[in-house]
């Protein structure tokens, strides 16, 4: 059970970092407004902006004949890219790290003085508000806990306590869903009100997908059962099991519009693609013969290529051969269709006559996490 810890908050001042933007700066995303946050901080932290002696701004490198002795490299503790896939976050065991994805650079950073390890960071598309979750040997904030992050304010305005550690958590602009091992927490974002509460089989790694658009929430996570996936359409308020696989399910993903669902089991070798609306299997493609522990599973944002990163080094870029004519399926061009954007970096593949035609390229790993976009 989830309680809320809050107390009078002042007025935001003006953002000191031009890197995020506040909610009524989104005019490139989704016209539906970002939430007008009304968390506040718990009674325990200093109301005043900027009082936490533990974050500071990113500053310039000193000069090499300055500084002082290398520092031990920082352990990477989490890595997502936030809704648009424009940027992804890195927890780190000291703080986190944000980093733009075209160009590549670190846009903003926060630093703990003493330990302060970040074990899930999740952005909400550009905007000031993140949610932090502890972790690693030295964690900032108990691994119970979900602090809202506002960096408008420079300070947490509002928490969200568990009895049990969180597993992972993910936003929209009307949702925050939070992931412990056997539970699902589903809240609305403006007043963190709990709005549904899901049971799944163990969940250690915190597996949950959402979809990001604009009044079609779809929820996918772990069913009861191994192998089962759970599929909530919360506009239609229907829920949907699909068996995926024989063994544990170890990792999937959803399409952007939470139409398609890719899962992947503990075995490695197959992947399956679903239709979200009635549960039928669209596609299955083989990663390989070898046994191999699927690290993440990526849509490119058309649904025409799906990758799959593995330990065994590589990544695999397939061909999707979605029928537009399944139930719930409505899409503009054929997904065998060959990419014709020249923006895409996946305009080198053509699509081949196999169903499973696929593009194999080097995988760097880190401590068993990889992510994956498909532009």
């Amino acid at each position: 059970m989830a309680t809320l810890s809050a107390s009078p908050s002042p007025n935001p001042n003006p953002n000191p970092n031009p890197n995020f933007r506040s909610p009524t700066d989104q005019t490139d995303h989704d016209p539906e407004s970002l939430p007008q946050m009304e968390l506040h901080p718990s009674s325990d932290q200093d109301p005043t902006p900027n009082s936490n002696r533990n974050f500071h701004a990113v500053l310039p490198t000193p000069p090499e004949a300055t500084a002082p002795a290398a520092a031990a490299a920082p352990s990477l503790l989490h890595i997502s890219f936030n809704q648009d896939h424009g940027c992804f976050a890195a927890g780190i065991d000291h703080g986190f790290r944000i980093y733009n994805c075209d160009p590549f650079r670190e846009i903003f950073r926060r630093d703990f003085d003493r330990g302060g390890g970040i074990g899930v960071v999740e952005m909400l598309f550009r905007c000031n508000i993140l949610a932090l979750v502890g972790g690693g040997p030295d964690p900032q904030y108990p691994p119970n806990k979900v602090m809202i992050w506002d960096d408008h304010q420079s300070r947490c305005i509002g928490e969200l306590s568990f009895r049990s550690e969180v597993r992972s958590v993910r936003l929209r602009r009307d949702r925050i869903v939070v992931v412990l091992e056997q539970k699902i927490f589903v809240y609305n974002f403006a007043d963190l009100k709990l709005l549904h509460q899901i049971e799944t089989i163990a969940n250690p790694k915190g597996l949950c997908a959402v979809s990001q658009g604009a009044g079609s929430l779809v929820l996918v996570c772990p069913g009861l059962q191994k192998g089962q996936v759970r599929v909530e359409h919360y506009a239609s308020k229907r829920t949907k099991f699909i068996m995926a696989h024989d063994s544990r399910i170890v990792c999937f993903a959803l399409s952007q519009d939470g139409q398609l669902l890719a899962t992947a089991s503990s075995k490695g070798t197959l992947v399956r693609i679903f239709n979200t609306v009635d549960g039928s299997l669209l596609q299955e493609v083989r990663r390989g013969a070898d046994r191999a522990e699927i690290y993440s599973l990526a849509f490119s944002s058309n649904a025409q290529w799906l990758a799959v990163s593995s330990d065994k080094g590589t990544v695999h870029v397939f061909s999707l051969k979605i029928n537009g004519g399944s139930p719930g399926i409505d899409r503009s061009q054929s997904a065998s269709d060959p990419v014709t954007s020249p923006h895409s970096s996946l305009s080198f593949i053509k699509a081949g006559p196999k169903s499973n035609s696929r593009q194999e390229s080097d995988c760097k790993t880190v401590s068993g996490i990889c992510l994956l976009f498909l532009v």
